[in-house]
């Protein structure tokens, strides 16, 4: 029988919840525009972005566009994409890194991974491919290969894994650059950073809030899984 996870922690007074998305508020889906935002979190994180003067932001490896299509402007700020895009609030300019550009013999590369592991997808981003593998576990260490072959040609790349997926994309891109831009900015400046995240694309999140006084805490540690972080994230509202 598996222990349960630890009591939820208490949300620290005058913090800012800096939030991953899918594995964290969403569940995972066989592919990501599968995913479902379950009833009530809109509401729950509308209601959280009130209470913490707008210092709620989501932090994902998803383009900005996706969160906006699942969340609409519940959160104040949205960093996509690692840390390569970023929105201070709804409706202003993304702000985005200098990106290398992805060369076409290497998304024909992954193109054709893709075709040959049936299950497997590949997913495209203004700079960086990502091979997913959730309906082809099995592949996971070939498609790897794939992304292996291109580094010697691609010094401004690395390998980065995620959630059942392997993801080629530029250096200095990560969440730990996202937190950093965020809580420089109102209305973060000034508050404790309280990250919360499920899986490694998230650690340098963690890390980036922990330097600056606050906390980084994992799913699975804290909470054990997203519903229990939105069940916490409803708890929180209502002492509000």
């Amino acid at each position: 029988m598996s222990a349960s996870p630890p009591a939820a922690p208490e949300l620290p007074a005058h913090a800012a919840l800096l939030l991953d998305l899918d594995g964290t508020l969403i569940d995972f889906a066989p592919t990501p525009d599968a995913v479902v935002v379950p009833p009530g979190l809109i509401d729950t994180l509308a209601g959280l972005r009130d209470r913490l003067g707008g210092a709620l932001a989501v932090v994902t490896g998803r383009p900005i566009a996706d969160v906006d299509a699942l969340l609409g402007d519940a959160p104040t700020a949205v960093a996509g994409e690692h840390g390569a895009a970023v929105r201070h609030r709804p409706g202003e300019a993304v702000e985005r890194m200098a990106l290398p550009a992805l060369r076409p013999d290497w998304i024909g590369a992954a193109e054709a991974a893709a075709a040959a592991h049936p299950g497997a997808l590949l997913e495209r981003k203004e700079g960086s491919l990502v091979l997913h593998f959730r309906r082809a576990p099995e592949a996971g260490p070939a498609l790897h290969a794939v992304f292996a072959a291109l580094l010697p040609d691609a010094p401004g790349f690395v390998i980065m894994q995620a959630a059942m997926a392997w993801e080629f994309k530029p250096r200095g891109a990560d969440k730990g650059r996202a937190v950093a831009a965020l809580m420089d900015r109102p209305p973060f400046r000034g508050r404790l950073p309280v990250y919360i995240g499920d899986d490694i694309t998230d650690e340098d999140g963690m890390r980036a809030a922990r330097a600056l006084g606050g906390f980084g805490w994992r799913v699975q540690e804290f909470f054990g899984t997203p519903a229990g972080v939105r069940a916490w994230l409803g708890a929180v509202r209502k002492e509000g």
